[in-house]
């Protein structure tokens, strides 16, 4: 099982990957530098939130 924790969002594909990750692990996720899947990925947040995942950003 995964466990949520801290973690950087070090590039395009990882802040994506850890982003699903953090969707399917129990407790909280925090991703770090997220703000690289800005470059790659258009409303990414928005669009997993549609799909009903429990998801913000700051």
């Amino acid at each position: 099982a995964l466990s949520g924790c801290e973690i950087d969002g070090c590039d395009i594909r990882a802040a994506a990957a850890l982003t699903i990750a953090g969707l399917r692990a129990e407790g909280e996720t925090i991703i770090r530098d997220a703000h690289h899947v800005d470059r790659g990925y258009e409303n990414f947040v928005g669009k997993l939130a549609s799909l009903g995942a429990e998801i913000s950003r700051e």
